[in-house]
């Protein structure tokens, strides 16, 4: 019998532990531990907070559910890394601190056969001094909890731009390396639709703050794509966006301050500005969640298991941009030193950024960090239960690869919501990490799987990917036939 436990209960830990379950028999053991009790789809956040979907809509319960599956659950976050054991066993083991129930503040060692770490990014908000959820008219999207506050805020002063108020509406990235672009320009679009809705979008001005240095870049040094009939960059295109709707665009800025209302930053040609708002949505830099990890005799091995976040079969030389290539980025998301741990989604580390790096004059490095977020997420999960489930059979080798190097992703981002009014940015993007050797032409990604379109449908497609989503995390009949 083989236990495989899991941390973290997003869309990478929920995605293994459903496969796992599904195609393990029983006297296999799968455990998730997760300092959330329920499972959200991040992202309808977004709609969240313009009021158009309630939280309840958007997520549900895991233990019911874990229990029906016979899917093992400790409501905990786990504290410390001990790959080797220790001096009273040789069983690789993680410690946990429950923090709810009536074991609450209790700790336990959680022994394993096999980890797989899908505990994601920290919301790094302190990370940006002043840059808290719900202070300083300052907002994220990055949780259901959060939309729900931005969505009182947002819909406060639009009550009082129906009163007159004059407004204005900073949308973006809250700090000079954030991720996550997508999310942030999805909100945007969808604010400035409500706005439009509730006929106020003639008493505010909607600003764009990012620290990409185009329009478009997303983390992912941006994308020539098919548009119709026509070749576009990402940039032209959201520029495109932007400026039928009205909204304005500061870029190559890196947020370090937020005061009641004020946002600083500085920029790539030095200079230190400031831009005032009345509302504010800017996401936060990711990081890693600072684990520790410890050898059999108690001696720190931190650095055989993390780089902020997870290491994992990776090439992490350090060289300059013009030598990365696609090659350095994971297969398996395995840990090269503990062969039985493994980092899907977010929580592997990532070999180097995708978007060129850009540095201030300071020193200040003012880039995307890599997106690895939504279906990303979901395949690299499934290929590591795969993987696990081939070594438990007996396979020797890892079958199951796929590197952000020859994966493609798509996004659907929505661009408001509505049935009639609704709009919806469809972009397919292959690979996700351009590889300029086989596409030295198209910006290292392959014309044909790399398009995009904007329209009504968009939404639709959005729409209805959120209810099958859905259907699939409640592990519903046939779920499986869904793909990531």
């Amino acid at each position: 019998m083989s236990k495989i436990v899991i941390l973290g209960a997003g869309i990478s830990g929920h995605v293994a532990a459903a496969h796992l379950r599904r195609k393990l028999s029983k006297e296999h053991e799968v455990l998730v531990v997760s300092p959330n009790s329920n499972y959200q789809w991040i992202p309808s956040n977004i709609w969240v907070g313009i009021g158009r979907m309630k939280s309840e809509e958007i997520l549900f319960p895991l233990p019911p559910l874990y229990k029906k599956k016979n899917i093992g659950y400790k409501q905990a976050l786990v504290t410390t890394f001990h790959p080797e054991g220790d001096t009273e066993s040789a069983s690789p083991f993680v410690n946990i601190k429950y923090v709810n129930g009536e074991q609450k503040g209790n700790t336990e060692k959680v022994t394993y056969d096999y980890l797989i770490n899908a505990t994601g990014p920290k919301l790094a908000f302190d990370m940006t001094e002043g840059l808290n959820p719900g202070t300083n008219k300052a907002y994220s999207v990055c949780t259901y909890s959060h939309a729900e506050h931005a969505w009182h805020a947002l819909d406060d002063l639009i009550q009082q731009m129906k009163q007159g108020k004059k407004a204005k509406i900073l949308i973006g990235t809250g700090h000079a390396k954030s991720t996550c672009q997508g999310a942030a320009f999805e909100y945007i679009l969808n604010v400035e639709q409500e706005l439009r809705r509730h006929n106020v979008r003639d008493q505010a001005e909607v600003i764009w703050i990012a620290n990409e240095y185009q329009l478009g870049d997303f983390g992912m040094d941006g994308v020539l794509l098919s548009y119709g009939d026509n070749i576009m960059k990402s940039s032209e295109m959201v520029e495109m966006v932007f400026e039928d709707r009205g909204i304005k665009w500061i870029l190559g800025a890196g947020v370090n301050k937020i005061e009641d209302g004020i946002a600083h930053y500085e920029t790539l040609d030095g200079e230190y500005k400031s831009e005032t708002y009345d509302f504010a949505m800017l996401i936060p830099a990711f990081s890693g969640h600072g684990f520790k990890a410890f050898g059999k005799n108690n001696e720190d091995i931190t650095e055989k298991l993390f780089k902020g976040f997870m290491l994992v079969d990776a090439d992490y030389t350090a060289k300059p941009y013009e030598e990365w290539s696609v090659q350095d980025w994971p297969e398996t998301y395995q840990n090269p030193s503990y062969k039985n741990i493994f980092a899907p989604g977010i929580a592997f580390a990532p070999p180097h950024a995708i978007s060129k790096p850009r540095v201030r004059k300071n020193g200040t490095s003012i880039s995307p960090a890599p997106p690895r977020t939504g279906m990303p997420s979901g395949i690299t999960a499934k290929l590591v239960a795969d993987n696990i489930i081939d070594t438990i059979n007996g396979k020797k080798d890892l079958h199951h690869k796929g590197s952000l190097g020859n994966m493609g992703a798509a996004c659907i981002a929505s661009a408001g919501y509505g049935m009639t009014k609704g709009s919806g940015v469809s972009i397919t993007t292959y690979p996700i990490v351009p590889d300029y050797n086989k596409y030295p032409d198209t910006q290292g990604r392959k014309l044909g799987k790399t398009f995009g379109e904007i329209g009504l449908a968009g939404h639709w497609l959005k729409l209805a990917l959120h209810y099958a989503f859905i259907y699939k995390a409640k592990m519903k009949p046939f779920w499986w036939l869904i793909p990531e």
